[in-house]
């Protein structure tokens, strides 16, 4: 076993807020089951990461409970479970010594928000040396507001903010941003037809 499955933040936290009716997959838990799913057959590791704020009173402060895998995903024993407070998986982690003991050498990534998180930890993860495949379609995202749109809009003053970028254009470009640099851009289809018959 030399490759590990990395789930990113597909977290009960991100359907608590009001910026959850936004999202670019509402079915990502979906998505990322299939990914579990090949890992698991094919004898991998899977990585299980909640990102976690301690103390903030939001929804990813661990006290108020949406701090949790969402619903549609079960984590097996002997899964790493692991709790990160910076954006990428590694800095605030022992994922590095987890991974390297375990001789992991090639990582497929996924999960919520695809810019943020998950691309993250994708760049740190290709300059660790790692073998990264970035699978496009178990990853989601919102809107991101212009850097002078006001603090504390609300959804609708973001959808119909003209400066607003879409989730599907963010999407877009953290994938040619990627691509050819820091990973593999495959899709869950892909990796299913790759992985042959009774996957």
């Amino acid at each position: 076993m030399t490759r590990a499955l990395i789930v990113i933040d597909v977290q009960e936290s991100f359907r608590a807020r009001p910026l959850w009716e936004t999202i670019s997959n509402p079915k990502i838990g979906q998505q990322v089951d299939r990914l579990v799913r090949l890992a698991r057959q094919a004898g991998e590791l899977v990585v299980w990461v909640l990102h976690s704020e301690p103390g903030s009173g939001d929804v990813f402060d661990p006290a108020l409970g949406h701090v949790r895998l969402m619903e549609e995903l079960e984590r097996r024993d002997g899964e790493p479970l692991i709790h990160k407070t910076s954006h990428n998986a590694f800095t605030t982690t022992n994922l590095q010594q987890l991974l390297m003991e375990r001789g992991i050498h090639e990582l497929t990534v996924c999960g919520i928000r695809t810019e943020q998180c998950v691309e993250t930890t994708t760049r740190v993860a290709s300059d660790f040396g790692y073998q990264v495949t970035f699978v496009i379609d178990a990853t989601a995202t919102n809107p991101i507001p212009h850097r002078d749109a006001p603090a504390g809009q609300s959804v609708a003053e973001l959808l119909a903010d003209p400066r607003t970028l879409g989730a599907e254009e963010v999407i877009r470009r953290t994938e040619y941003a990627l691509a050819g640099r820091f990973a593999t851009i495959a899709t869950v289809d892909q990796l299913e037809a790759a992985a042959g018959p009774g996957a």
